[in-house]
């Protein structure tokens, strides 16, 4: 028997997953495109459960992180005008979500955002402990292992947010173009 698809795929998540405040968090906009109900009657369901969410649970963005957020999609997902910015909930958040919205695919929903949570957990960790083994072997090997363990940390090094443009642009080539002739 084929095992049934995923009802939202782990690697889906992990992308709506941001750090803000030094805490990873989900925004109540994504989560509530996930669970499949109107982020209006998310926030409701919060509020009226308010005593569920305290600050480490869920906090509502200030100015500065909205600006910041909307800045690092390519494609606004916003839709226009917005009168409150989203809240931002915490794993323990999105966990608390799941007293207060009881539907099936809420809960389905939150099984895989926990499992995308303690994934990214589990990449931290071994990241973690690979830079420690090599930290400890830079220390045991003298000068002529230098070269590797460097070459070693530039792979393991986040890669540059710079882009290095290829080709040409349209004008660029009529420039050219125009000076040959």
């Amino acid at each position: 028997m084929a095992k049934k698809r995923d009802l939202t795929p782990i690697e889906k998540i992990e992308k709506l997953i941001f750090l803000v405040r030094g805490q990873k968090i989900m925004l109540s906009t994504h989560l509530a495109e996930l669970y499949g109900v109107e982020s209006r009657v998310l926030v409701q369901a919060v509020k009226r459960n308010i005593k569920r969410f305290p600050e480490d649970f869920m906090f509502q963005l200030n100015d500065g992180e909205f600006e910041n957020l909307k800045s690092q999609f390519v494609i606004s997902s916003w839709g226009g005008m917005r009168r409150a910015k989203p809240y931002a909930f915490t794993e323990q958040g999105v966990a608390m979500l799941s007293s207060v919205l009881r539907s099936k695919r809420a809960v389905q929903v939150n099984i895989e955002i926990m499992r995308s949570f303690v994934r990214i957990r589990e990449m931290l960790a071994t990241h973690k402990d690979l830079d420690r083994k090599l930290t400890e072997l830079e220390r045991k090997y003298d000068e002529q292992f230098k070269v590797v363990f460097e070459a070693i940390r530039q792979l393991m090094a986040p890669p540059d947010k710079k882009v290095k443009k290829i080709g040409f642009t349209v004008k660029e080539r009529q420039k050219a173009y125009a000076k040959r002739n």
